[in-house]
């Protein structure tokens, strides 16, 4: 069947948002990730797919918990080594769990959107988003530095007593925040690319996802509290 001269062109704008150009030279993955997501993620499926897709899993697993850890102010009850300790531990397999579940449940549901991404191309998505969360998780090294066991703790008497240190904290927290959205549009697009769909789609099959993955928990949830 003919295509419109509308259709055609609706055609023309969806290819072009799913795939990017073909690259006129090798991209170094490790930068061009941060400001070229779909042409960097269309590089690493077309060369190797399980490349370092672990080990960023684990890493940013690590951070993860550091962040968790910090948000429960676990330092009342443990010293803030012991937390780091339990987190280099924990985290990475919390970090391995969540790739291969949460990719999984990104294929099946991307199905329900069109998406054609083979597992390994969806692992490659998850894993390289990765490994800009361990390069913003990096900010945790001068937090400890400056702050130590405040990072972990309800009261933070020595931040509160020190404007310098305020001032650190929140321009600290500033670019966690910062990096931490645009971490979201990379792997957004990163998804969106292996899947063959636009970065809301892509936004669209996490969300799925995620709920998915907790309407059991929401489920007993709704029971224990009727």
């Amino acid at each position: 069947m003919n295509e419109t001269p509308h259709q055609a062109a609706q055609s023309q704008i969806l290819a072009s948002e799913a795939l990017p150009a073909p690259a006129s030279e090798t991209l170094n993955p490790w930068l061009s990730i941060w400001r070229q997501p779909r042409a960097t993620i269309q590089q690493i499926v077309d060369t190797d797919l399980s490349k370092h897709v672990a080990l960023f899993a684990a890493g940013a697993g690590f951070f993860s918990s550091l962040d968790r850890a910090s948000m429960r102010s676990l330092g009342d009850d443990y010293p803030w080594l012991v937390i780091v300790g339990i987190s280099a531990i924990l985290g990475p397999v919390g970090g391995l769990i969540f790739l291969y579940l949460f990719g999984a449940l990104l294929k099946w549901t991307g199905r329900w959107l069109g998406g054609q991404a083979a597992l390994d191309g969806i692992h490659a998505a998850i894993g390289w988003a990765c490994w800009t969360a361990i390069c913003a998780g990096l900010v945790w090294i001068p937090e400890l530095a400056l702050f130590g066991e405040e990072m972990f703790t309800t009261q933070t008497p020595r931040i509160d007593s020190d404007p310098w240190l305020a001032i650190a904290l929140v321009a600290m927290s500033v670019l966690e925040l910062a990096m931490g959205i645009w971490i979201v549009v990379i792997f957004c697009k990163c998804l969106g690319q292996v899947q063959r769909f636009s970065a809301w789609k892509a936004l669209g099959n996490s969300a799925l996802a995620f709920l998915v993955l907790f309407a059991p928990f929401i489920a007993i949830g709704i029971v224990f509290a009727s």
